[in-house]
């Protein structure tokens, strides 16, 4: 079972950027991928971006190709998403999640989550 802390969120004015943080234990990081997911007020969870533990390969969802960019640091098992260029759309709870892909999308392994961390962006 992989547990994680999420770290990083606060308020922010579009363009602006923000480095989130997740703190992984639990489980064996080096056989599962994991994933940044978010929720805006009123809409589902969706996916974010997803990282290898072992190789680094990164996932993005379209909305947020070119502006964030995810990476691990394996000896911390910590994964961070860097958000650059900010939108008000982007505004959302941000959840970190062992992630798996299927059927064309990245979905959570674990089905209990976090608090997450809140990421404001005002127009």
């Amino acid at each position: 079972q992989v547990q994680v802390v999420e770290s990083g969120g606060g308020l922010v004015q579009a363009g602006g950027s923000l480095r989130l943080s997740c703190a992984a234990s639990g489980g064996t990081f080096s056989s599962y991928s994991m994933g940044w997911f978010r929720q805006a007020p009123g809409k589902e969870r969706e996916f974010v971006a997803a990282i290898r533990w072992s190789g680094g390969s990164t996932f993005y969802t379209d909305s947020v190709k070119g502006r964030f960019t995810i990476s691990r640091d394996n000896a911390k098992n910590t994964v961070y998403l860097q958000m650059n260029s900010l939108k008000p759309e982007d505004t959302a709870v941000y959840y970190c999640n062992a992630a798996i892909r299927s059927k064309g999308g990245w979905y959570a392994m674990n089905g209990y989550w976090g608090q997450g961390t809140q990421v404001s962006v005002s127009s």
